[in-house]
């Protein structure tokens, strides 16, 4: 009897450990800040392959072909537009895209969904751009005089991660305003019948709309958070070696964009303006303040953006911060450094 009893415990502690073993493996996968990147392609191997990129308002696209990134490309490349970031890191997770820029927050709430997606460039914007705008006759002068208003916002968006860092800023929660979660036309149109009482809303948006009506910014995410961009990846893209060796020659192409039009300011507007059909005036004073120049997705970087993560998490608006850097990938670090804009 005692004979049996042991060996039962010992079949018991057996699986135990199995156990314990299997769910740390689930748990460092889960968890995995980036897997092993496959063995890079010779670009003369890339006949047959299609990048999948996604796009808002054509800057992407524009970008690439105004200063002729995409000539003698080794690969295909496809286009996509997108209303705003979220819908992009969804695309990318469902393997719709390969790659996509967005502003700062909707990595974040990938991550917070457990998003099948990396970040793997980082690219920085300023944040002047994004602001905090509301009519001139309007009695709120201040992001405190918000306080039981009602402000259209893109959900998940960076503009709603400049807001919440604006009303922390002035002491205020979401509790205390009304967030009107809506997409930039259907923001535009809430703000233009004065439906909503501010909009947090970026550029070439902002642009438009100080263009259109008689608006004034009472607050800009470069005061109270990062202005940077990222570029997302879907994890099906790194684990495959051909895509992957595609989408860093990608990378580097749109480097070296950034850095024309930083010095051919006036073409690319002209450019930028034709090609998705804005106002020149919007289109140069939007790009003057908002090109988004490559730079290290490095430490501090990851830890601008976990402060952004803890505060949506402190905000009520995600139930848990994500611990960002697992939704990092720095693979494309050394062959992106030497034009970055901090070397």
């Amino acid at each position: 009897m005692s004979t049996s009893k042991n060996a039962v415990a010992l079949r018991i502690a057996a699986l135990l450990a199995l156990l314990t073993l299997v769910v740390g493996c689930v748990s460092r996968e889960q968890n995995s800040a980036a897997t092993a990147a496959p063995e890079t392609v010779p670009l003369t191997e890339l006949s047959d392959v299609t990048l999948q990129i996604g796009d808002q308002k054509g800057g992407t696209e524009s970008l690439l072909r105004a200063a002729h990134a995409l000539d003698n490309l080794p690969y295909k490349v496809v286009f996509s537009t997108f209303t705003s970031g979220p819908p992009q890191v969804e695309a990318a997770t469902a393997g719709k895209i390969d790659f996509a820029i967005t502003g700062n927050t909707p990595p974040i709430f990938g991550a917070a969904s457990n998003a099948k997606v990396k970040v793997v460039s980082a690219y920085d914007g300023g944040g002047v751009g994004d602001q905090v705008l509301v009519f001139d006759d309007s009695p709120v002068t201040t992001i405190a005089d918000l306080k039981g208003k009602r402000i259209a916002v893109g959900k998940g968006s960076s503009a709603h991660g400049h807001i919440l860092a604006q009303l922390k800023n002035a002491g205020l929660t979401p509790a205390d305003v009304e967030l009107v979660f809506l997409q930039p036309a259907d923001a535009l149109s809430a703000f233009q019948q004065q439906a909503v009482d501010a909009w947090a809303i970026w550029d070439p948006y902002t642009a438009q709309a100080a263009q259109q009506f008689p608006v004034r910014s009472i607050g800009q995410a470069k005061d109270v958070t990062n202005g940077f961009w990222f570029g997302v990846a879907s994890d099906q893209t790194l684990a495959d070696a051909k895509r992957n060796s595609a989408l860093q020659d990608f990378l580097i192409r749109f480097e070296k964009a950034a850095h024309w039009a930083q010095d051919h300011p006036e073409e690319w507007a002209a450019g930028y303006a034709e090609a998705v059909g804005l106002d020149a005036e919007v289109a140069r004073v939007s790009q003057s303040r908002s090109l988004r120049l490559p730079t290290e997705l490095d430490d501090e970087v990851i830890a601008s953006e976990q402060q952004i993560a803890d505060l949506f998490a402190e905000s009520g608006q995600i139930s848990t911060a994500p611990d960002f850097a697992n939704w990092v990938d720095t693979r494309y670090n050394e062959a992106l450094r030497p034009l970055l804009v901090n070397n």
